[in-house]
């Protein structure tokens, strides 16, 4: 295992990943509990934290990647951010266009590409500004999505401005990205709310710096907890104005769950790096050494799971369907079965992931 790596970030980020695929892969969508939906619209469930968490954890291991490249070495690096930016958004379009590949209906934006976007913009802001210019276009990023929202005028606007379909984004969105959005009339990963998500990265990138100083380790934890505490709390504060709202990425959702990253990662940092209890955490070590085959693998294969066709009983039904029908649900039950289902899914890929880390495999991008 390279020794740079911070075996408490990729716990959080295996965490993560698992998290998504269960979100993703119930037995049936019917049958799943509440924790395990988003949101209807604002608020913040256990499913909303996932893609947050993806971008912030992306943020922090920018400070430990960029640090191999010298201050006036800014084009190798250049280079890098675009080479992985750009793969990120193709391999974000080809698991949309799988496996019909129908570029009529081709979802331009969604997570893979609004990561690979937040990780350039963010860079680009890494490379040309010092410590307080880093800051302030953060800032910059949040207070100016607010205002956008708030303050543009455009056809529809109601006096409601973060309500569905007379919003802001979600007008803009319907302008420029018609017929290639995850909803006829909405895209949660879309152009406006791509800017708060930038900031996000941002304040991931700031909580990598911090694990690299010299500061004691306890004294890093404990940083850690109080300035998610405070995210946290200062997101409720302002959330009467400015609603925590994920498929709006509203600068209190970026907030809300930067602060709850941050008190993840230090438990994580607290039990791996203080306490050397990095065994409870182990399977998770190894899912996020290995995130990006495990969500593109996972996206996959799903996909498949439901593409492929059997008939039977004198009906058509997806090889997910059939095994679900015919053999968890009958076992366990509609929501402990659908549940299941997607436990048994992940634990395909902690065997997958296991495999790759004990042969000393690790496929980035």
């Amino acid at each position: 295992m390279p020794t740079q790596r911070l075996l408490s970030l990729d716990a959080l980020r295996g965490l993560t990943i698992a998290l998504m695929i269960v979100v993703n892969n119930p037995g049936n969508w019917a049958f799943v509990y509440a924790p395990l939906r988003h949101a209807k619209w604002h608020g913040c469930t256990p499913t909303d934290l996932v893609f947050p968490f993806f971008l912030f954890i992306v943020g922090a291991s920018m400070a430990f990647s960029f640090k191999q490249f010298e201050s006036d070495l800014k084009l190798p690096l250049l280079k890098k951010v675009v080479s992985r930016s750009a793969k990120l958004i193709l391999l974000g379009w080809f698991l949309s266009l799988f496996p019909e590949f129908n570029f009529s209906s081709l979802r331009i934006f969604g997570v893979l590409p609004r990561i690979g976007l937040c990780y350039l913009f963010a860079a680009l802001i890494i490379m040309y500004n010092d410590r307080r210019g880093r800051v302030v276009w953060t800032i910059v990023l949040l207070v100016g999505y607010w205002i956008l929202m708030a303050a543009v005028p455009f056809p529809g606007k109601g006096q409601d401005i973060w309500a569905y379909g007379a919003n802001f984004a979600q007008y803009i969105d319907k302008l420029i990205l018609a017929g290639h959005m995850w909803k006829p009339d909405f895209e949660p990963e879309g152009i406006i709310s791509t800017i708060p998500a930038i900031a996000q990265v941002m304040l991931g990138y700031f909580t990598g710096q911090l694990l690299q100083t010299s500061k004691d380790k306890h004294e890093k934890v404990n940083l850690l907890f109080i300035f998610g505490a405070f995210a946290v709390f200062f997101a409720l504060c302002i959330e009467p104005f400015l609603p925590i709202n994920k498929s709006l990425w509203t600068s209190s959702y970026v907030l809300y769950t930067s602060g709850i990253s941050l008190i993840v990662l230090a438990i994580c940092y607290w039990f791996i790096d203080i306490r050397k209890q990095q065994r409870f955490l182990q399977p998770f070590i190894e899912f996020g050494s290995n995130a990006i085959i495990v969500f593109f693998g996972s996206g996959i294969l799903a996909k498949i799971l439901w593409k492929i066709k059997i008939g039977i009983e004198g009906e058509t039904i997806s090889l997910k369907q059939w095994f679900y029908q015919y053999f968890v649900q009958p076992i366990f039950g509609n929501f402990p079965g659908s549940l299941f289902f997607a436990l048994l899914f992940v634990t395909i890929w902690f065997v997958i992931a296991h495999w790759l880390y004990k042969k000393n495999i690790f496929i980035k991008v």
